[in-house]
């Protein structure tokens, strides 16, 4: 099976990626709300492919602080997949899970309060992946969470260095969820190249 370069997708093959991340994104969501055991409204996501260099800037800058879990998928599909939320979003789910008692006086995460958010981003990550193993009927295993706080240049180095040499583009998912205000986060689906092969493939494309 030749690989297909991401960035010369056709029209309908991108219509279906960006139809399973809209799925995904929906999936995560619904796992969340479960998990706070409230109502969480979610925009339509934005599905783009954006090439790795211009990653940090959708950010704001590559000096922005970002809250990043990620996680190596393994399987019949391989790769990573990273849920990326700005410090305050992080604090915002943080706090929704903790009942209000999750932040510290100085704005950084505690050790508590990172495993919360590990645990928040073990939930929809392992949901968004059973959206896409249900649609794909494939076989999809994850690692244990990997969370790092630190800036978007910093924390975007480890998918760009890894996977960088097998394209220049990554499928970025944005969402916008939450009960009163919103939060933005996002999820990076980085396969192999000849993963993607394999999910359009499993649709018939």
């Amino acid at each position: 099976m030749a690989e297909r370069e991401l960035d010369k997708l056709n029209d309908l093959q991108f219509d279906v990626l960006k139809e399973i991340g809209n799925i995904g994104a929906g999936n995560a969501t619904t796992a969340l709300a479960k998990m706070l055991n409230t109502k969480i409204d979610m925009n339509v996501p934005r599905v783009e492919m954006v090439p790795f260099t211009q990653l940090p800037d959708t950010f704001g800058s590559p000096e922005e602080v970002l809250a990043g879990i990620l996680v190596q998928l393994d399987g019949d599909i391989k790769g990573m997949m990273m849920f990326l939320a700005k410090e305050e979003s992080a604090h915002t789910l943080v706090n929704s899970l903790m009942g209000g008692m999750g932040v510290s006086g100085d704005g950084t995460f505690s050790e508590m309060e990172l495993s919360a958010l590990s645990e928040i981003g073990n939930i929809i990550i392992g949901a968004y992946l059973s959206a896409m193993s249900n649609l794909t009927n494939l076989k999809i295993a994850s690692s244990v969470p990997y969370i790092s706080i630190d800036m978007a240049g910093a924390l975007l180095s480890v998918p760009a260095i890894e996977f960088g040499k097998l394209g220049d583009k990554v499928l970025l998912i944005e969402t916008q969820f939450g009960e009163l205000d919103l939060v933005n986060g996002y999820f990076l689906m980085v396969p192999e190249l000849e993963s993607y092969d394999v999910i359009l493939s499993s649709l018939g494309m």
